[in-house]
């Protein structure tokens, strides 16, 4: 007697991934209908309004459908992809029903910050019901007692490497699929560095990945983009994901913090020359020191002097929250737009450890591989214009923050030295706060002295 095997539908619906998640857009469809898939299988691609997030299969089984397209905004809660899920065979008892509306799960951001710049397929899983005879837990959430099943991996003999299968093109659900061998060190490694593993050709056992693979695919520059065809007058660009939530934000910050801005141009002969001798240092061999990091340091110790230009204004409590840790945010433009990822406890940083957390932000940031929680909670904001060749701005603070510091460009100019006339390296500062909080008093006396330290480093022993 030949048995019969029960399936049931299950429907995924799109969860909250942290940082109060409403909605987020579908990037790109790692499935199509017809699949095999397993328990935390990476099944999709989602961006939010900070960062790009993979959404792992909760349900194994084989898909019976992409209920949303690709591109498409969705909400949290909505159904996104419904899997047909094996239940037991020759009259077993079925795979229990989930409940007719689930609530979306939130995902604590400490599990996404956990596994670094990008969440991997073992942090972002909504609890699953499982099976009545075996208990599939999935990793992030913790082992219930008595269990100790692990999730299957698929590799080939003697290599150790994960298969998983990545959309060949970027057409999603509707192009052609191949198979990615890569060890986990090196998944990691190409997540942190912003590499598609789907575009290399492994030159290892079996057609497996290598570190050196993605090390050299880091190295290689990325193509331009094409050209607007010929004749195009105009181009219509969705507002969705990082550049609807910059706007919002941006326009809120504007609407409600009364912005001030001040300037003030220095003299920075002394930070280019210190800069010069860190970067001779041991402890800073491998990093890259620019004078960012000795604006960030005068930065930290004038948020130590000064503790009311880090706080937040809190409306509904009619309250002023000085914050005494500082989150120092970096403002980062990328090709996804305007991102503000920051280090947390900067305050607690040496010279050398606050130089390694700005390198890996910016690669973070530059990857577009920045997770919520790098982009969440920060208490005072640098923005380095002078990248861009400009000299200064008038930066909108980052909400809801109290005070955002520009840094412009450092460039050749005449001053004036001990009464004579001479050629000096030169930039301007430029330092908005929100007057709710911050009076012209406080405001002049944060710029004047980050200005000193960097006309004069050795302030920052003093005063540090």
């Amino acid at each position: 007697m030949t048995e019969s095997v029960t399936t049931q539908r299950r429907e995924f619906r799109l969860p909250d991934v942290g940082e109060g998640l409403t909605e987020a857009d579908i990037v790109a469809w790692r499935v199509k209908p017809g699949d095999t898939v397993i328990i935390n299988q990476i099944i999709v691609d989602i961006e939010t309004a900070k960062a790009v997030v993979e959404l792992p299969s909760p349900y194994a089984g084989v898909v019976a459908a992409l209920l949303v397209s690709e591109g498409q905004t969705v909400d949290v809660g909505t159904p996104i992809i419904a899997v047909d899920v094996p239940g037991a065979a020759g009259g077993g008892a079925p795979v229990p029903a989930p409940p007719a509306r689930p609530e979306p799960v939130p995902i604590d951001p400490a599990v996404i910050a956990a596994e670094g710049p990008r969440p991997s397929s073992e942090d972002l899983v909504p609890p699953v019901p499982p099976p009545a005879e075996r208990q599939a837990v999935l990793v992030g959430y913790g082992v219930k007692a008595g269990a100790t099943t692990r999730r299957p991996r698929k590799a080939p003999a003697g290599i150790g490497s994960v298969a998983e299968t990545r959309p060949a093109t970027g057409n999603g659900a509707a192009g052609a699929h191949v198979s990615v061998l890569a060890k986990p060190p090196v998944r990691k490694l190409a997540r942190e560095l912003g590499v598609d593993l789907g575009g290399l050709a492994g030159t290892g056992p079996a057609g497996s990945i290598t570190r050196d693979d993605v090390q050299q695919a880091a190295v290689t520059p990325a193509p331009r983009a094409v050209a607007a065809p010929a004749g195009l007058r105009e181009e219509r660009i969705p507002i969705k994901g990082v550049r609807k939530h910059t706007a919002a934000a941006v326009a809120a910050s504007a609407r409600q913090a009364p912005h001030v801005t001040e300037f003030l141009q220095i003299d920075v002969d002394a930070t280019v020359e210190a800069v010069g001798r860190l970067r001779e240092l041991p402890e800073f061999a491998g990093v890259r020191v620019s004078p960012l990091l000795l604006v960030a340091r005068a930065l930290l110790t004038a948020v130590a002097r000064h503790p009311m230009i880090n706080s937040t204004w809190d409306e509904d409590a009619q309250e002023i929250v000085v914050k005494h840790y500082v989150n120092l945010g970096i403002a980062a433009a990328t090709d996804r737009g305007l991102v503000v990822p920051n280090i947390k406890g900067a305050e607690g940083l040496d010279l050398p450890a606050l130089a390694g957390a700005l390198a890996d932000l910016a690669a973070t940031a530059r990857a577009g591989r920045a997770s919520p929680a790098d982009l969440s909670g920060g208490t005072i904001t640098i923005t380095n214009v002078g990248v861009f060749g400009v000299d200064s701005g008038t930066p909108i603070i980052t909400p809801p923050e109290a005070a955002i510091l520009a840094f412009g460009q450092i460039k050749d100019a005449p001053w004036v030295v001990d009464g004579q006339l001479a050629v000096r390296k030169v930039t301007t500062l430029s330092l908005s706060f929100d007057h709710r909080i911050v009076d012209g008093d406080l405001g002049s006396a944060v710029l004047r002295d980050i200005g000193a330290m960097l006309h004069d480093p050795l302030r920052m022993l003093a005063w540090g």
